[in-house]
Order: C-alpha cells, then structure tokens, then sequence
C-alpha cells in the first residue's frame, strides 16, 4: 500500500471527527444563549398584561437578588415578602401606558415603558411597572 492510499482512511477519519465535534458544539447550543431563554414562555402574560397597542423592547431573566442589584427601583416595585432566589422574567414594552391600561400596575400613573415581571417558571403576573425610562439595558433585544 502507498503513502496515499494510507493516508486517505485517518484523513476521512479526521474529517469525520471534525464534524461530529461541530455538530455537537451546535446542539448543545440550541437556544438563544442568553439570560431570557427560559422567558420567552412569559411572552403570552406579559403581553396580555400591556394589550396589543404595544412594542416589545426586550427580555430579561434574573432572580430577584440580581434585579436588586441591577434595577432597584423595579425590585422594589415587585419584591416584597419574596424570596431573593426566586426567578423571575422581566418583559419591556414600549407605547403609552396608564395604571388603568396595563394589569396589577405599579410604578408611575403613566409612562411610555411598562416592564411586566413575572414568576418564572410559573409565569404568575407579579405586576406591571410604567417607567418613563428604561430601568435596565433593553438596547439590544434580550432574551439577557
């Protein structure tokens, strides 16, 4: 047998190991690969909780210990008598929203960014909050 003949099984052997590894590196990564992946199930309760005339901005998960850290004044809003462990999903949504106009309101009487923060994963509506500003960077389309 040549030098060739020899060398064509380990390099298809190479190549097809290659492939698996790449295969498998894809798979596992299946998701989204951020924060919010477990929060896209929110998405029904947060936009029942805002109605129709509204544009999503972002989605967040955190557990309430983090969103202390990071959104105090929202923390606030929703937190009391629950556990710093508990995870929650935090939705934005932009357009025009009064308490009248959004479900279990908090925060402002009106505004033009209502965050909807829920259990996660029971997706149990923990309120509304109407923001005039962003408490947290929804700049890029989170799903974290």
């Amino acid at each position: 047998m040549t030098a060739t003949k020899r060398g064509r099984p380990s390099a298809l052997a190479a190549l097809v190991l290659l492939a698996t590894v790449a295969t498998g590196c894809t798979s596992a990564r299946s998701t989204l690969g951020s924060s919010g992946d477990t929060c896209y199930t929110a998405l029904p309760t947060a936009f029942q909780a805002v109605g129709p005339d509204s544009r999503m901005a972002g989605v967040r998960g955190f557990t309430l210990g983090q969103l202390r850290l990071v959104a105090p004044h929202l923390y606030q809003a929703i937190s009391p008598g629950r556990s710093p462990a508990q995870q929650v999903c935090v939705v934005a949504f932009i357009g025009t929203f009064t308490r009248a106009t959004v479900s279990r309101p908090l925060g402002r009487p009106s505004g033009g960014l209502a965050v909807v923060v829920s259990a996660n994963p029971t997706q149990e509506l923990l309120g509304t909050v109407i923001f005039k500003r962003a408490p947290l960077d929804f700049g890029r389309f989170h799903a974290g």
